[in-house]
C-alpha cells in the first residue's frame, strides 16, 4: 500500500513539474555583450511571454558548423552575419518566415526587411566597415581607402583576417585600389595586398584583439566594423572613426528560424520583439547594436559609434556576399600565402 501511495505521489509531482515548466526558446548567437542582451532583450521577452531563453554562444563559423552537424536539432533561432547567412540558406538550414507575424517590419529600413529574400529573416542591425586611426600618431588625416597604402603607415596598420566577417572587404578594397573588380581580376587585387603587407603589423580575428593593439600603442590605424569603436575610443580618446570618401562597406546581421524548430511561432514573436522601437532604442542607447527601426530617434552623442540614419545607410558600398562565398576557398588560400609568411 505504501509503495502504491509513493508511486502516486511521484506521478503527481512529475505532473506538477510539467504544468509549471516554462517553454524554452534556444538561441544561437555571439557572446559579445551578453549581459546587456539579457537585461534589455532576453529578460523582457521571457517576462512578456512566460518562456525561458537558453543561449548558445560562439563565432559565426563555429555556430554554423555546429548547426550543420546537428542538422538544426536543439536550436530554434540563430544570429548570423551576412556571408554566413548565405551559407546557411544554401544548405537549407532555415525555415521560411511568416511575414504576417512580423508586424514591426514596416518600421525598419527597407534594406533590412528582406536582405536575402522574403522567405528569410530580416536584419536586426546594420553595421559598416570603415577605418579607425589614432590622431596622436597620425597627423596627416586618413580619408580614403587608398590611404592604407601610404608609406608613412609602414607597420602601423591592422586589418581583419580573411575568415572574419569584414575580412573579404579588404580584398575588394585592394581591387579598387588598382581600379579593378576583385571578382574579375583577383590576381591584381592580391598583388595589391602584397604591397599593403608592408603596412600591416598584424591581422586580427577578434575585435578585442584590435582594441588591445590600439590601447597598447602597437598600431595607429585599423580596418574595423563600427561596433568596436566605443571600446577603442574609451581606451584611446585620440582615436577617430572614418567613413572613407569612397563609402564604407555595409554589413548586416540577421536572425532566422532554424529548419525543423518546433517553436517557429514563438521564434517569430522573438524576431518581431527585437525589431520593435522599444528594444531597438534600448539596445542602441547602451551601444550594443545600431538600430534599424526608423522610429528610433537619437541625438549626436547617442548616435556616436553607431550606424544611424537613412542618409548614412544609403551611402554604403554594397557587398555581394554570394559572389564572395563562391570564391571563399581560393581567396583564403591566396590570403594565407601573403599573410602567413
Amino acid at each position: 500500500m505504501r509503495k502504491i501511495i509513493f508511486l502516486m505521489l511521484l506521478v503527481c509531482l512529475s505532473f506538477e513539474g510539467v504544468l509549471h515548466s516554462k517553454e524554452k526558446l534556444v538561441i544561437s548567437t555571439w557572446g559579445y555583450n551578453g549581459d546587456l542582451l539579457k537585461k534589455y532583450i532576453y529578460d523582457p521577452f521571457e517576462e512578456k511571454y512566460g518562456v525561458e531563453i537558453v543561449v548558445e554562444t560562439g563565432n559565426n563559423a563555429a555556430r554554423l558548423n555546429k548547426l550543420k552537424l546537428r542538422k538544426g536539432k536543439g536550436i530554434d533561432l540563430i544570429y548570423l552575419a551576412s556571408s554566413y547567412t548565405m551559407d546557411a540558406i544554401d544548405l537549407g538550414l532555415f525555415e521560411k518566415i511568416n511575414r504576417k507575424n512580423l508586424t514591426n517590419l514596416s518600421e525598419i529600413y527597407p534594406v533590412a526587411r528582406s536582405p536575402f529574400g522574403a522567405d528569410y529573416g530580416p536584419a536586426y542591425t546594420v553595421m559598416r566597415v570603415g577605418i579607425i586611426y589614432d590622431t596622436a600618431q597620425i597627423k596627416n588625416p586618413i580619408n580614403s581607402w587608398n590611404d592604407l597604402w601610404r608609406t608613412d603607415l609602414r607597420s602601423k596598420v591592422s586589418v581583419p583576417n580573411i575568415t572574419t566577417t569584414a575580412g573579404p572587404t579588404i580584398v575588394l578594397t585592394a581591387g579598387r585600389h588598382k581600379n579593378v573588380d576583385a571578382f574579375n581580376q583577383p590576381s591584381v587585387a592580391f598583388n595589391a595586398l602584397k604591397d599593403l603587407k608592408n603596412n600591416i603589423l598584424k591581422t586580427y580575428n577578434r575585435s578585442s584583439n584590435l582594441a588591445n593593439m590600439f590601447a597598447q600603442g602597437e598600431i595607429a590605424a585599423g580596418v574595423a566594423m563600427n561596433f568596436v569603436m566605443p571600446r577603442i575610443k574609451k581606451a584611446l580618446p585620440s582615436a577617430v572613426w572614418v567613413d572613407p570618401k569612397e563609402g564604407s562597406f555595409v554589413n548586416i546581421n540577421t536572425i532566422n528560424v532554424v529548419k525543423g524548430s518546433p517553436k517557429k511561432e514563438l521564434a517569430e514573436k522573438y524576431i518581431n520583439f527585437v525589431l520593435s522601437k522599444k528594444i531597438q532604442e534600448d539596445i542602441a542607447l547602451v551601444k550594443v547594436d545600431s538600430p534599424v527601426n526608423m522610429k528610433v530617434i537619437l541625438d549626436h552623442d547617442q548616435a556616436e559609434g553607431l550606424t544611424y540614419g537613412g542618409e548614412l545607410i544609403d551611402s554604403f558600398q554594397d557587398v555581394n556576399w554570394s559572389e564572395i562565398n563562391k570564391r571563399k576557398k581560393s581567396w583564403i588560400e591566396k590570403w594565407n600565402e601573403i599573410f602567413s609568411n
